[in-house]
């Protein structure tokens, strides 16, 4: 399975758009998480902007610390065609739900988005969250050993989204993290059989400071004035994402791959194959 680096404004989803029908092909992708939670214009997800998603290939999309900057996120996330999820971790009666379920291969995925809370707003706590979701995850034996579970951690500290990681090896076959649009090198498989990768990155322009214009960007840190930022329009783009192969039967990852496009210089990750297995 391809997870997806946040998506950045009309940039970021025309990049996916080009690029992702063409990875589903080339990878032999079974399933693609996309996280979106910046597609509307670099802030919140909107019907429009979730529609793009699904339309480019999107089988699940996730959100993170900007879920409600749109007005219409209400209906975003109760429209069962977009399957957007928002971080498990909003305390109740936040609209939506952070848990969803999709079938693969005769096998049911389990996706789990949760919000970091070190930097970001004093949320519920997201291990607690994931440890009580997990105890409610009914399991078919004849599908596999255990259930096969993603988890995507939006979060600020890269030590917080490590530590969910580890605190859940074993128990799920995958976490990743997203916020930071910066992607790590560190995409390992933990002692346990949990596929790990620090951030994904980013999918937007490539000339830019985590996708919003660099002249705005450096104004901001230059006069401490609280400019409103913008995505680039036009100009190159990037596209950053992690492969996850994990075997149906054990629920454990195989392998944790970058799959990195960049216009101008691209660069690519090949895929592997290990019998039957979730690519």
């Amino acid at each position: 399975m391809l997870a997806v680096g946040d998506v950045y404004s009309s940039i970021g989803r025309a990049a996916l758009k080009r690029w992702l029908p063409q990875l589903r092909q080339d990878l032999d992708l079974d399933l693609i998480v996309v996280n979106g939670e910046n597609s509307a214009g670099g802030r919140g997800i909107s019907v429009r902007t979730a529609r793009d998603l699904r339309d480019a290939g999107a089988d699940l999309v996730t959100t993170g610390n900007h879920v409600w900057a749109q007005p219409d996120i209400v209906q975003v996330l109760e429209d069962p065609d977009l399957r957007v999820v928002r971080p498990l971790n909003f305390p109740d009666p936040a609209p939506g739900r952070g848990v969803r379920q999709i079938a693969v291969k005769g096998r049911t995925i389990t996706l789990i988005n949760v919000q970091g809370r070190v930097f970001l707003d004093p949320l519920d706590d997201p291990f607690r969250a994931i440890d009580t979701t997990l105890l409610t995850l009914d399991h078919d034996p004849a599908e596999g050993d255990r259930p096969i579970v993603l988890v995507e951690v939006h979060a600020e500290a890269t030590s917080e989204k490590q530590a969910l990681a580890w605190f859940l090896d074993g128990r799920v076959s995958a976490v990743w993290g997203t916020h930071t649009h910066v992607p790590t090198a560190d995409g390992r498989v933990l002692p346990g059989g949990t596929g790990y990768v620090t951030d994904l990155g980013m999918t937007g322009a490539r000339d830019s400071i985590i996708g919003a214009s660099v002249n705005e960007t450096l104004q901001r840190f230059l006069t401490q004035r609280s400019l409103r930022l913008k995505a680039p329009e036009d100009g190159p783009a990037q596209f950053n994402a992690a492969l996850f192969e994990i075997d149906l039967v054990t629920g454990a990852t195989i392998s944790v791959k970058r799959v990195d496009r960049y216009d101008a210089d691209g660069t690519d990750a090949e895929a592997g194959s290990h019998g039957r297995t979730l690519s």
